[in-house]
């Protein structure tokens, strides 16, 4: 018998997002983007500015709506949700990653972990996910004692301890050098693997593509390429 096929976590359909500036002003940052994302894939996007990658990032984790197309988790349709549902979806489902870190900077490692573990139903402790980021020896430390690189990593671990099904990270590495980038991306792909997490990377670097499950390029709101990676190398082992 042949095995059902896998079922998505993040459905969308024909997603389309206009801004509108005035009466006259239209900018179609979406124009029609369909695709299916799965649990345990790592995806990149790529594509120049303005092409639609942040978008479509703020859709699916319900920051932002469309203008039309649906998108869904796991069945559930998120494009006619009610505020709370969103809310609920963001809290429980979804871990974000920015290219800013946005710290609170009166806090150590620890405390700001635990902004997010005390409000989550199922977390994992700070210190466990501080650790799988490799800052056990920096949880004490305030923010201003940590590099950007462990910075980041902090927000990974603010990130991730809610345990997420979807990890949506914007430009992570935009603001680092290339060793620390690397160290960066390195959290990222633990949490894919060891979680089984949903990790989808924006980025405009293409040697990052190297690292995911598939690549989706995107131009002018639209997806211009998808390819499958069966040969998926370690971000250890990235050069760009």
């Amino acid at each position: 018998m042949t095995a059902p096929p896998p079922t998505p976590l993040l459905h969308a359909r024909d997603l389309t997002k206009v801004y509108r500036s005035g009466a006259a002003v239209e900018v179609r940052a979406l124009a029609g983007v369909s695709l299916d994302l799965f649990p345990g894939e790592l995806v990149v996007l790529l594509g120049a500015s303005g092409s639609g990658k942040s978008t479509l990032l703020n859709i699916m984790g319900g920051l932002d709506t469309p203008t039309s197309g649906t998108l869904s988790y796991l069945g559930q349709d998120l494009t006619h949700a009610d505020e709370k549902t969103l809310t609920t979806y963001r809290r429980e489902s979804v871990g974000f990653i920015f290219q800013f870190y946005n710290l609170i900077p009166s806090l150590t490692a620890r405390e700001n972990v635990a902004l997010i573990t005390d409000i989550a139903s199922d977390p994992m402790s700070p210190e466990a996910a501080l650790d799988l980021v490799g800052l056990t020896t920096r949880m004490d430390h305030f923010p201003s004692q940590l590099s950007g690189g462990e910075q980041q990593r902090v927000a990974i671990a603010r990130a991730i301890a809610k345990r997420p099904a979807v990890l949506l990270c914007d430009e992570p590495t935009g603001a680092l050098d290339v060793r620390t980038g690397i160290t960066v991306l390195s959290a990222i792909e633990r949490i894919n693997l060891d979680l089984g997490t949903l990790a989808v990377v924006i980025t405009h670097n293409a040697a990052i593509a190297d690292m995911a499950d598939r690549v989706i390029m995107l131009s002018d709101g639209r997806i211009t390429d998808l390819k499958d990676n069966p040969n998926r190398r370690p971000a250890s082992e990235l050069v760009w």
